[in-house]
């Protein structure tokens, strides 16, 4: 198996952080890696695999000799950076939404649609955080009984708006709690003690650019028609890290609660916490810091024929965003795709 070279960029973020944390967790191989960031951050010292790096400005030629790029520094800069990668013969696995729904990009889950990776030129994207928990859950119920409609409802943590969002999450939390005037920025409404419907902006059809996400890049993922109706409500809550969703799934075919149990309990990614008689059932605390999807409260759907209503809760930051950036790396790496 051959070993490619490795830039990680935007490796001074959040999400730059734990990909190079999972990196090593997972062992990715490599022949080398560097670490690449803005201007502002460059210089910073990063310890990985008992070595001390220096972050370096990134820079068209920052690229040469690099087979493959971990990047969740925002889509300006992936859009800034993707041609000189692609030029230089390396291969983008970008975080950011610049190109997930072009046609001739791959938007992927690993272990759910690999094969498409096969059909990249260059630039591979990886989902957004609410899509790709959501993903690794449907996959194989749709295999089984095939979705007919689906209906979602996200509740978001703060850490998917950014380091500067779990601040102010902070710093509101304790004005609040003293009585204290705060001015909320990176929100539109405060976000301590508070539940808000509104990531992202609006689109004319009323819904966010976030629910849109999760409707559109479902379909790509899963093949799936397009005028198969999906719906999602997307809203943020006053939580640092884990995302929560309420999902609401018609199948084409009958299929019963006991049987998406035993189907994702077999399933690639996924853990059932399922016995509401002994109150077990998954929260954001269960999933921090790890690596399943956790799925419970499986229930046969009252609205829907051939219905089933359950929970889906993930860390955000790693299955949403740095744990399916560095799974898609490794599959390139074991498909020879670079």
């Amino acid at each position: 198996m051959r070993k490619p070279n490795i830039a990680i960029l935007g490796a001074t973020g959040v999400v730059g952080r734990e990909i190079t944390q999972i990196v090593d967790e997972m062992k990715i191989p490599y022949n080398e890696i560097k670490f690449l960031s803005s201007a502002k951050s460059a210089g910073t010292k990063i310890e990985f695999q008992g070595k001390t790096y220096t972050v370096e400005e990134a820079k068209p030629e920052s690229f040469d000799g690099i087979n493959i790029v971990l990047a969740s520094a925002g889509g300006s800069t992936s859009q800034k950076f993707a041609p000189e990668i692609v030029k230089r013969g390396g291969v983008l696995i970008d975080n950011s939404s610049a190109f997930r729904m072009e046609e001739d990009v791959p938007l992927v889950i690993a272990n759910v649609n690999d094969e498409d990776l096969r059909k990249h030129k260059g630039i591979i994207s990886n989902p957004n955080c609410s899509t790709s928990q959501l993903m690794l859950v449907l996959k194989p119920l749709h295999e089984k009984a095939v979705i007919k409609r689906l209906l979602v409802s996200t509740y978001q943590a703060v850490s998917g708006a950014g380091l500067a969002a779990m601040n102010e999450l902070t710093a509101d939390t304790k004005a609040n709690l003293a009585g204290e005037e705060f001015e909320n920025k990176c929100f539109k409404k405060p976000i301590s003690f508070n539940v808000i419907p509104q990531i992202d902006v609006f689109c004319e059809n009323g819904y966010t650019k976030e629910e849109m996400k999760v409707v559109n890049e479902t379909k790509k993922i899963l093949h799936l028609p397009s005028d198969l109706p999906i719906s999602c409500t997307a809203v943020r809550v006053p939580v640092y890290k884990g995302h929560s969703e309420a999902v609401d799934i018609e199948f084409e075919k009958e299929i019963t609660p006991d049987e998406v149990r035993e189907i994702l309990k077999n399933s690639f990614g996924v853990k059932v916490i399922d016995n509401p008689d002994n109150y077990e059932y998954p929260t954001t605390r269960d999933a921090a810091g790890v690596d399943p999807v956790f799925v419970g409260r499986i229930r046969k759907n009252l609205a829907f024929k051939n219905g089933i209503s359950l929970w889906c809760v993930a860390d955000n930051l790693r299955i949403g965003a740095a744990l399916n950036t560095v799974r898609i790396c490794r599959k390139v790496i074991e498909m020879d795709l670079f």
